[in-house]
């Protein structure tokens, strides 16, 4: 078992009444290697000034952290296969809607890697397999309800 921490800060500002919804959404995420992230609400769900638009919010990060897990799974199963990659870049998007119930969630994240290889790349169908198993092997791909769709950029 591997226990996962992050510490979460927020404080009221002094000048901010709190009830009456008008506070600053802005806090930190802190991680054990000493990261310190800004992050806020979405501007999208909670409007400036009370949300920071250049800071992270959940969301952004939930689909970012599907596209780690899934290139840092990749590039083993890689290294493992003997391909050599130069470069990785995905442009990961998420789709957020309203569940049966109507509340809101990420139903799904597709993900958009390209990959670059020093050497012999596979051919698209081997490229399509690794990347079929990256997502079988991903921590946060097993951990989510959202469905995740990769579409290989070449």
């Amino acid at each position: 078992m591997i226990n996962i921490e992050a510490t979460v800060s927020w404080s009221r500002q002094p000048h901010e009444v709190f009830s009456d919804q008008r506070y600053s959404r802005a806090h930190t995420w802190r991680f054990d290697g000493g990261a310190e992230v800004p992050a806020s609400s979405s501007p999208h769900i909670v409007p400036l000034p009370y949300s920071v638009a250049a800071h992270v919010d959940p969301e952004e990060a939930y689909v970012a952290s599907l596209s780690s897990c899934h290139m840092l799974v990749f590039l083993a199963i890689a290294a493992k296969r003997g391909y050599v990659v130069d470069s990785y870049q995905d442009r990961a998007a998420g789709i957020m809607e309203k569940n049966p119930q109507g509340q809101q969630f990420i139903s799904r994240v597709t993900l958009h890697p390209r990959v670059v290889y020093r050497d012999a790349a596979p051919d698209e169908a081997t490229e399509r397999a690794l990347h079929h198993e990256a997502h079988e092997q991903c921590f946060i791909a097993n951990s989510v309800r959202t469905a995740i769709d990769t579409i290989v950029d070449r």
